[in-house]
């Protein structure tokens, strides 16, 4: 099992940068392919960005590509998300989620994430 802490949420102004991480306990952290969710105020939880165990792959939703990038560490057993060009609409809890394999037909689907953080909060001012 992995447990994930993320950390970097905040206020923000449109158009500013954060950059979100997640660290994970243990020491097989290059066995999960670590993924970003986000649930914005009064919706359901969305698929946001994923990267392969040894960070070769990465696949973004469309509506932050461009703006947002995942990477990982892993000899600090860490996730990124550096996101950029921040706007309102990406208000939301962001979430770190794990999981062993990489599925084309399925790694943006949250159920399919077995470990996941515990969010933290990312609010973009108009």
């Amino acid at each position: 099992q992995v447990q994930l802490v993320e950390s970097g949420g905040g206020l923000v102004q449109a158009g500013g940068s954060l950059r979100l991480s997640c660290a994970a306990s243990g020491r097989t952290f290059t066995k999960y392919v670590m993924g970003w969710f986000r649930q914005p105020p009064g919706k359901e939880r969305e698929f946001v960005a994923a990267i392969s165990w040894g960070g070769g792959r990465t696949d973004l939703v469309d509506s932050v590509k461009g703006r947002f990038t995942i990477s990982r560490d892993n000899a600090k057993n860490t996730v990124y998300l550096q996101m950029n060009s921040l706007k309102p609409e990406d208000t939301a809890v962001y979430y770190c989620a794990a999981r062993r394999d990489y599925s084309d037909s399925d790694y943006d689907e949250a159920q399919r994430y077995p470990y996941w953080g515990q969010g933290t909060q990312v609010s973009v001012s108009s």
